[in-house]
């Protein structure tokens, strides 16, 4: 389905973050979000806010000065050759850091097609890591498919420590048909689906295991 009756989302600005009913300041320790990050495989019910995305794509890689348009993960070079795509219920969105919006791609839920796994289509949101080469036609050398492998998981990781902090299930899979789900996607012979990662709320929070979270870590 084309994306002509889907409107761009538009997300909240850093500096507005804090208006949110549900927000709560990134203070937790970094010793503690540390020990509380790991994959999860499974995944609670329900969506996540247009917040809570916002917060989330700003800490994966957003803009955090401004004045030289410089993002919360490095890139090689600053490049900034890694897009973040969003599989949604509602359907495929590109993540714009510099408008602070959500641009639509396609009208379908592309969620079971960004991995292999079962969980991939229960998940709320599978993010999928896409590289653009500039290469005039010319397959991507090595050392550019290495930097984007690499600068996928600096994002990525970014992604689980806001998680670790939030309280959210995160997974990052690299088990996808690539071929397929660019087809899907509609991306250009330039580009490459690097990697895909799901989101979604724990099952349970606080976790049980006072070795992922002491009973002294829960504010």
């Amino acid at each position: 389905m084309p994306n002509e009756n889907m409107p761009t989302l538009q997300l909240v600005a850093p500096q507005a973050l804090a208006l949110d009913a549900d927000f709560s300041p990134l203070s937790v320790a970094l010793h503690k979000i540390l020990r509380r990050r790991r994959s999860s495989r499974e995944f609670g019910a329900g969506d996540l806010s247009l917040h809570r995305l916002s917060r989330l794509l700003w800490a994966a890689f957003g803009i955090n000065r401004p004045e030289q348009g410089l993002r919360t993960a490095p890139s090689a070079a600053n490049q900034q050759e890694i897009d973040i795509y969003l599989a949604l219920r509602t359907g495929l969105y590109r993540f714009d850091a510099k408008q602070l919006a959500l641009h639509p791609v396609r009208g379908a839920d592309l969620r079971a097609a960004t991995g292999g796994q079962d969980y991939v289509a229960e998940a709320p949101l599978d993010l999928i890591y896409v590289a653009t080469f500039h290469n005039d036609g010319v397959p991507a050398r090595t050392e550019q498919q290495f930097y984007a492998a690499l600068d996928t998981g600096f994002i990525s990781q970014n992604v689980y420590l806001f998680c670790a902090a939030e309280g959210l299930a995160t997974v990052v899979r690299g088990w996808v048909d690539r071929a397929a789900l660019a087809g899907l996607m509609g991306l250009a012979p330039n580009q490459q689906v690097i990697a895909a990662q799901s989101v979604g709320h724990a099952p349970v929070w606080p976790p049980t295991d006072p070795e992922i979270c002491p009973p002294e870590d829960i504010d």
